[in-house]
């Protein structure tokens, strides 16, 4: 590192030795007679002489400290700490890195040799520190705060003490050192230092802040210090972070957040979600057997992996799967190609009307969304009036299909969007985004574009889940649907 105990020669601007500066480091092996401000003083001169890079200084310094509390500083090591970081601010540049240091070589040291009387004076002193810190007598860095009320384990009924100590009984109340420290957390929420109100939240055990706190740190992209706070806050809050996750699409943390809090049961859909999320990135290597493996027998999981391969074209694949784990209503492609002189076309006369269904109201709708949601599969379809001027805007989708195998339901989504648009906004979600149901579509690239661009206020069209283009499960069929449909 550069640190050596004799002489260090010191060049002036020409690069000629301009004085020699004896720096002693024995002192450190003897801090019996050495005040703070020498002790740092002598840490300053270190790292500035030192000729390594400043993580490599910081690390070696950091060593020297923690053997240096060994060597009988006075009145003891913690306490000799504690006065350091009283004394650093006059150090300028080197106040926040030397202040980790010590803290951290500190806490190294207390981990292994405890000593309760001097951690007790220590503590006392900690505390004054904090109150000087929040009053501005003492210029710290936020992070520091929370490291020194960490290392000396400072708490409310500590700076309550330390406020009697002061001589303010005149004004004093049980709730004085409550109330400020939650003024001094307000500011640092204030001020956007999240994770440093989170912190000291938790350490105060001070659960005042409601939802709108965690809602506020997720619109600032401060997952970080929201899951801090809501891990501390409890179940209820750790639930709300769940949603919040699912709600800007976070379904890693969300999945994480889940799995870690044991919130599998409170989120069973965001949980095959997430899961469906990590197959869905595995089949996309190919790794199906370790995607097979993650399933850990989940039907559902299951069945979700056996439309990726159907979407794959891993038609193989997808038999083993269904002849394994005795999947049912799943299309055998093989035998479906095998078989297409002895299928037969479906006459329309052969439809019943009264399950072609007409939906345009919100009972009609809420009857049609009940039934499509106990389908493990469906198609959709979608028609608008074609507009034929240049240069206009397209038309609305005027009508939706949604059919089962036994049912057709068509949607007026122009009525249902002026008339109920929060209810159809509800409903189509609770379709279109269920990981639950197969939805068959074809080319419906188009028809998703479309379906934006004319009910852009609605959450519906945003995203799909387990939407499958059988014009890519099939790209050798040829005549377009007429074609598929002859080979089904």
């Amino acid at each position: 590192m550069g640190i050596e105990e004799g002489v260090v020669e010191l060049h002036d601007d020409k690069g000629k030795i301009d004085k020699k500066l004896t720096i002693s480091v024995h002192t450190f092996s003897d801090l019996t007679y050495t005040s703070p401000v020498v002790f740092l003083y002598l840490l300053k001169e270190c790292y500035a002489h030192g000729t390594c890079k400043a993580t490599n200084k910081f690390r070696i310094l950091q060593q020297k400290v923690y053997h240096a509390l060994e060597n009988s500083p006075q009145p003891g090591p913690a306490t000799f700490v504690v006065w350091c970081l009283y004394v650093l601010p006059i150090f300028g540049l080197h106040c926040e890195g030397f202040s980790h240091l010590i803290i951290s070589a500190l806490r190294r040291f207390l981990n292994l040799a405890p000593t309760l009387e001097d951690t007790s004076k220590a503590k006392v002193i900690a505390a004054r520190l904090f109150l000087d810190i929040v009053g501005g007598l003492v210029d710290h860095d936020e992070r520091i705060v929370v490291k020194i009320l960490e290392v000396f384990d400072v708490k409310l009924a500590d700076v309550d003490e330390a406020l009697c100590q002061l001589n303010v009984q005149d004004d004093y109340k049980p709730d004085t050192a409550k109330t400020l420290v939650e003024d001094y957390i307000f500011k640092l929420i204030d001020s956007q230092s999240y994770m440093t109100a989170a912190s000291l939240l938790e350490h105060f055990s001070i659960r005042q802040s409601g939802k709108s706190f965690l809602v506020k740190m997720m619109q600032n992209k401060q997952s970080r210090a929201a899951e801090k706070w809501a891990t501390f806050m409890g179940k209820s809050m750790l639930c709300a972070l769940v949603q919040e996750y699912v709600d800007q699409n976070m379904l890693k943390q969300a999945y994480e957040t889940i799995k870690k809090n044991d919130l599998k049961q409170e989120f069973p859909d965001v949980y095959h979600k997430c899961k469906e999320s990590l197959l869905k990135k595995l089949a996309e290597k190919a790794l199906w057997d370790l995607a097979e493996a993650k399933t850990h027998g989940d039907k559902q999981l299951l069945e979700y992996l056996v439309y990726l391969a159907m979407e794959a074209g891993y038609s193989e694949k997808v038999d083993e799967l269904c002849e394994r784990y005795s999947l049912e209503g799943f299309l055998n492609v093989k035998e479906s190609e095998g078989s297409v002189l002895q299928s037969k076309y479906l006459h329309l006369d052969e439809l019943a009307v009264e399950n072609i269904i007409w939906v345009d109201e919100v009972d009609g709708l809420c009857a049609a969304t009940s039934h499509i949601e106990g389908c493990k599969v469906v198609g959709l379809d979608c028609e608008w009036k074609p507009n034929y001027v240049k240069g206009s805007k397209p038309n609305k989708v005027s009508i939706m299909q949604i059919a089962s195998d036994k049912t057709v339901f068509i949607f007026d989504l122009i009525k249902l969007f002026e008339d109920i648009p929060d209810i159809l906004d509800n409903c189509l979600s609770r379709i279109l985004q269920s990981p639950r149901i197969l939805k068959l579509g074809y080319n419906f690239q188009c028809d998703i574009k479309q379906l934006a661009h004319s009910y852009g206020e609605l959450r519906c069209f945003n995203n799909y889940e387990k939407l499958l283009d059988m014009q890519n499960v099939f790209k050798e069929t040829r005549g377009g649907l007429s074609g598929l449909a002859e080979v089904f």
